[in-house]
């Protein structure tokens, strides 16, 4: 399916390849339904990610037997040759078949609510930090010093527009001032509903175990993840939070008198890697900052790290991926924080 607002162009293949059927139905889901209803056989449905992915696959899981919801940057296939909605849905129907498509993760509706309000919260967080920096962008603009939290308090309020001289620039600044107190007072209502969610959640009082991983970071970190067991290993959960290395390697063999011998070239890194999600990264790496300076089990386990000669750039990064690592471990097995298994492993 090639799924836009108002239609979404459809090619049916069976099990050898054959396209069985083309069409071009409404974006509705009786009429989705219906279509799917007049298919016999067991169905195989793919569809990229989207604004429309999430409610187009409810309305088809208990119809067909499988959803693949696809990540369109990795469908390579689709960017070659010409593009048109038709051509766009018999590649992925191709890739379909051949199983070559990258899955985006869709389940667990028990976390739905907490996954909305995250979403919630993260983006009035992200208006109000926009908001405070266009207010502090007006003094700067006049050369007005406007250093600190003070020029965002209620109090001050009336000296800081005071400095300001123009009549048109003193109404704007009065105008960002209204935005930031509406902001401000929808992020408190947004943050309690948020934390009341998140501890109707088992996973909530074992994860704030961990030090520098409080109600919100953990909040978020059940809102965005839904379940631990979507990753097999700790190094799937790093390339989902963008905490994994990239690495480049060719030429691993070669023949030395006669005999196959890996090379002793060691892989070039280059970087970590791109695709991930944001957020879960920003959560990791800023407790990781917080615990550099803290003297909590984290905080010993990154001096550890920078007494071995480890740069602190190196060093928070080892400690963000071994903080996710202790995340998925606790959330998986039920198990309590045990500081002295850190201090082993830092040994």
């Amino acid at each position: 399916m090639d799924v836009h607002q108002a239609s979404i162009s459809i090619a049916v293949n069976d099990a050898a390849g054959k396209l069985l059927m083309e069409c071009i139905i409404e974006t509705k889901a009786a009429t989705i339904l219906e279509f799917i209803r007049g298919l016999r056989g067991s169905l195989w449905v793919t569809f990229e990610e989207g604004t429309s992915a999430a409610w187009l696959y409810d309305l088809l899981k208990p119809h067909v037997t499988k959803v693949v919801v696809c990540d369109p940057r990795r469908n390579a296939l689709l960017k070659a040759g010409n593009k048109n909605d038709r051509v766009d849905a018999r590649k992925l129907s191709d890739l379909l078949r051949a199983e070559l498509l990258t899955p985006v993760y869709h389940g667990e509706s028990g976390v739905r609510t907490l996954r909305e309000l995250g979403r919630s919260y993260l983006t009035v967080t992200q208006d109000l930090t926009r908001v405070m920096n266009r207010l502090k962008a007006v003094y700067r603009s006049w050369a007005i010093p406007c250093a600190g939290q003070a020029v965002y308090l209620p109090r001050h309020r009336a000296a800081w527009l005071e400095k300001l001289r123009e009549a048109g620039v003193r109404r704007r600044a009065e105008k960002l001032y209204q935005q930031l107190d509406c902001l401000v007072r929808i992020r408190k209502e947004t943050r309690k509903e948020l934390m009341a969610e998140s501890r109707k959640h088992p996973a909530s009082a074992l994860l704030q175990q961990i030090p520098r991983l409080g109600p919100i970071r953990v909040a978020l970190l059940i809102a965005l993840i839904q379940t631990p067991h979507r990753f097999r290993t700790k190094r799937q959960l790093w390339n989902y939070c963008g905490l994994g290395l990239r690495t480049r390697n060719s030429g691993e063999y070669r023949y030395r008198e006669g005999q196959l011998q890996p090379s002793r070239k060691a892989p070039a890194l280059r970087g970590l890697n791109v695709n991930h999600n944001h957020e879960l990264k920003n959560i990791f790496k800023s407790a990781a900052t917080q615990a550099g300076v803290s003297t909590d089990p984290l905080g010993d386990f990154y001096q550890n790290l920078l007494a071995t000669g480890m740069e602190p750039p190196m060093a928070r990064l080892t400690l963000a991926r071994k903080i996710a690592a202790v995340a998925l471990k606790i959330w998986k097995k039920g198990e309590r924080f045990d500081p002295a298994k850190l201090k082993q492993q830092a040994a």
